[in-house]
């Protein structure tokens, strides 16, 4: 069907909803129908089906008729006048719980973050427990940002658990979302719950579910909560109210317990009492970090600490920056000009629910660069194995963790340093459960992935930014203590352990078709796997949903010992390796980039780091990606 023929007459006739009521003109049918019910894509013609729209009405009427509060109710009537197509898009299907929660806008509707997906997701979360825990006490934590409405979801959280006669910790106020995770553990919580969009823009919220290890949720209890979650078809199905007594608040008693056992984890105490002026900036980005994160650099004794003051206040709306990633450049941006303009050692940044960490420091030429997630991990997995080791506390049976999809130097530190290194999926959920499956043999000192999130020490289970941001900053006061930098120290690691070089490509997919062709984009590399990549013949598939390696060029196979999961990689001939991967929480694929060579000193540092540059830029132009 060519799209400039579409009849939207014949549409209208299979079309119950009263979306298009509002629609006055012949004209207006055709440009309704042609913009919301018509998608053509690679030359494919999908008509949306007219059970599909039904399904939509159904929807509208049911939250317009049933147990929804008035303001609700108008919120769908100014869609059904005035945006016709939001309100497709927020009723079309129900949010997903997935095996970490949920995450989405805010708004009405059963495919956005509001009041009623929250209690529906909490009810079938405490049907579960019930069913976990037959005859058991149980209580669960609960936790929030600083995103809008996140006050009133965990609040809402707490009120479900506490009505299904659960005894509910909820925090008196915003803090980070590790803490929830110690809370968790110090408590002996079964669950808990963190109302939190983590580093998603301001039109976003969502709902981390943990389990009693303090780990948000895998397998079994990740897709039985999903299918608990599934089964409330109804708002009337929530017990919305009756357990207030069962809500006691957390506050300074819970923070004192965090700090200590951050402040446990330092290697070197002594190195920062002589270097306690460190000249450190922090931003947290108008999130939860400010709550602890100054506390925490007071108790380990830096004395010398400039906050941002522009991001200092917590602040849902995130004035300051487009998205509140410390990831990306712009969102450091104005810490980086403070950080400039002191002549710091140190610029650190945490997202909204501070359990990811920015970096930025000078380079070996005295300029401010920001580093990335790679770099971060490694130089605080190294300094964890080489600190210890030189310190005389490091253990025969120490391991750490990183994922598939970080930088394999990691792996090159670790063996040289003797330590175990284990690879696990994307994600600190895994990390959490490889600990609790080792922990009776083997020590965890520390895990983390690209994504900017670090571990440190098994007292919590899932990434902190606050002890990471301590770590960074006596890491610092340790090299400039041997008179360099971080950066420096770096290209020293390089040197000693081979020149990793990454790089990561997000492409958005939103709308209706967005995970569709998300999916077409997985399927289209799992049938016709390229036979070679920039020059370089593509040697190993990788493929973590079949479990199964490949050896393209022999044709012998292997089973990948790791849970399913939608991940595609590449490895070449050269030793460069390309991950697919889609994101587990946002409407994006993600790729990943790592190539490597050899560094036989420090002045060779610009000379390949321009060459692994240039090797990047090939893979990316020959994938068509860019």
């Amino acid at each position: 069907m060519d799209c400039n023929k579409f009849n939207p007459f014949r549409a209208l006739l299979a079309l119950k909803s009263p979306q298009i009521m509002h629609i006055k003109t012949i004209a207006g049918f055709r440009a309704y129908f042609k913009r919301n019910y018509l998608i053509c894509h690679y030359s494919k013609t999908v008509l949306i089906s007219s059970d599909m729209s039904q399904t939509i009405a159904q929807k509208v009427d049911t939250w317009l008729a049933g147990n929804y509060d008035e303001n609700t109710k108008q919120a769908i009537r100014d869609l059904q006048a005035n945006q016709p197509s939001e309100l497709e898009e927020s009723f079309y299907k129900n949010l997903e719980f997935g095996t970490g929660g949920l995450r989405g806008v805010m708004g009405v509707g059963t495919n956005r973050i509001n009041k009623y997906t929250i209690g529906m997701a909490t009810q079938g979360f405490s049907n579960y427990l019930a069913k976990a825990y037959p005859g058991e006490k149980v209580s669960v934590a609960v936790g929030h940002d600083s995103r809008n409405n996140s006050r009133f979801f965990a609040e809402t959280t707490a009120a479900v658990f506490a009505a299904n006669g659960f005894t509910v910790y909820l925090f008196e106020a915003l803090r980070p979302t590790p803490e929830l995770s110690f809370a968790i553990r110090h408590l002996g919580c079964k669950a808990g719950v963190v109302c939190t969009a983590s580093h998603n823009p301001k039109e976003y919220n969502g709902y981390k579910a943990y389990w009693n290890d303090g780990g948000q949720l895998v397998p079994p209890h990740d897709k039985n909560v999903i299918t608990e979650v599934e089964a409330i078809q109804s708002v009337d199905d929530v017990k919305w109210v009756g357990g207030e007594a069962n809500i006691q608040l957390l506050g300074n008693n819970m923070d004192e317990a965090y700090i200590k056992m951050v402040k446990s984890l330092s290697v070197y105490p002594e190195v920062i009492a002589e270097q306690n002026d460190l000249k450190i900036v922090y931003t947290p980005i108008h999130g939860t970090g400010i709550t602890l994160v100054p506390k925490v650099l007071a108790e380990f004794g830096f004395t010398n600490v400039h906050v941002v003051e522009e991001q200092s206040i917590p602040d849902g709306n995130f004035p300051t920056v487009k998205y509140p990633n410390p990831e990306e450049s712009e969102t450091m941006s104005i810490g980086l000009a403070k950080a400039k303009a002191l002549d710091a050692d140190i610029l650190l940044g945490t997202d909204p629910d501070a359990d990811r960490v920015g970096v930025g420091v000078k380079n070996h030429k005295g300029e401010w660069v920001l580093m990335n997630g790679n770099q971060t991990a490694v130089l605080a997995f190294a300094y964890m194995m080489e600190a210890r080791r030189a310190k005389g506390i490091a253990k025969p049976n120490d391991m750490v963790i990183t994922t598939i999809v970080t930088t394999e130097m990691i792996n090159e530190v670790a063996k040289q340093n003797n330590v175990a290194c284990y690879n696990v999926l994307t994600g600190f959920k895994w990390i959490a459960e490889l600990i609790k499956e080792k922990e009776a043999n083997e020590h965890y000192i520390i895990g983390g992935e690209e994504s900017f999130g670090l571990m440190i020490g098994d007292q919590i289970r899932d990434k902190d930014a606050v002890s990471a941001v301590a770590l960074m900053c006596e890491m610092a006061a340790y090299e400039k203590s041997k008179g360099r930098t971080l950066f420096e120290k770096m290209i020293e690691l390089y040197v000693q352990y081979g020149f990793y070089y990454e790089h990561l490509i997000s492409i958005t997919k939103k709308g209706m078709n967005g995970q569709q062709e998300i999916a077409q984009m997985m399927e289209g590399y799992r049938q016709a796997p390229p036979a070679e990549i920039n020059k370089s013949k593509v040697i190993t598939l990788l493929d973590y949903e079949l479990q199964k390696g490949t050896n393209l060029i022999t044709g012998e196979t292997w089973k990948i010992n790791l849970p399913k999961s939608n991940v595609l990689q590449f490895i070449t001939e050269d030793g460069s390796k390309i991950s697919a991967r889609p994101s587990g929480t946002e409407p994006k694929i993600k790729f990943y980039f790592s190539v490597n060579t050899t560094l036989e000193n420090a002045l060779e540092f610009d000379e390949k780091y321009e060459i692994l540059q240039n090797k990047i830029n090939g893979i990316i132009a020959d994938m068509q990606l860019n």
